[in-house]
């Protein structure tokens, strides 16, 4: 998928038995890369970026739920193998702390062994603006499907990488005991819908979408 600045390249590469969107955004000259949710298949992920010669500067999490998040020391422990500099790792808010550091557990439910727990250099903040590959991502906090999602919005290039907060005519589940659909909603009514029709969702999960789509006829959205 090309996005709206020169020289970039963007590609879902689905993960874990949940198919989560794992995106993996470039720069085409400088072959310097940053991953968003990386939540499994490690040597997947290592085998795409070494097919296309991409160096890793950060991991961004959108939320710290297993799929999103649980192949990071994986992918970090291969990264060492292929590059010199570690790539930073970024988190959510901090109020999605527990759920990085039970990644294990949640797996478990699930009989998947294969994905650890996550630590992060720093979590995320609402508002601050974070700089890789010559972009600027804004940290935008949604929370009601976990705590401390976040939603990271490049607002020149006209697009954002959602997680599980938007999708195509739905939103994300809120059935968990520290889940909030109303919450939900009014973060994505008051904090991402203002961001302009034409912004592109990168879901977690299925097909992409834009925010002039979901406000027209996402049913969540017409209450």
């Amino acid at each position: 998928m090309h996005v709206n600045y020169p020289d970039m390249q963007l590609r879902i590469v689905p993960v874990t038995p949940f198919r989560q969107n794992c995106s993996v955004l470039w720069n085409e000259k400088t072959r310097k890369a940053v991953i968003v949710d990386a939540g499994g298949d490690s040597n997947v992920l290592l085998d795409f970026l070494k097919k296309n010669i991409l160096e890793v500067e950060a991991i961004l999490l959108t939320h710290g739920h297993l799929d999103h998040a649980g192949g990071v020391a994986a992918l970090c422990r291969g990264l060492e193998n292929t590059q010199v500099t570690r790539p930073d790792v970024i988190g959510p808010n901090i109020h999605d702390q527990f759920l990085l550091q039970s990644i294990i557990e949640q797996a478990r439910h699930f009989g998947l062994s294969d994905l650890e727990n996550a630590d992060v250099d720093r979590f995320t903040q609402d508002g601050e603006s974070l700089n890789y590959l010559g972009c600027t991502f804004r940290v935008v906090h949604v929370p009601g499907h976990t705590p401390g999602h976040v939603v990271f919005v490049d607002e020149k290039a006209r697009f954002a990488f959602g997680g599980d907060v938007l999708f195509r005519g739905t939103i994300g589940r809120t059935d968990f005991a520290y889940g909030n659909s109303q919450q939900l909603i009014q973060g994505i009514k008051e904090k991402l819908l203002p961001l302009g029709d034409d912004i592109v969702i990168v879901p977690g999960h299925g097909g992409l979408t834009t925010l002039g789509a979901e406000r027209a006829s996402n049913p969540f959205l017409q209450r």
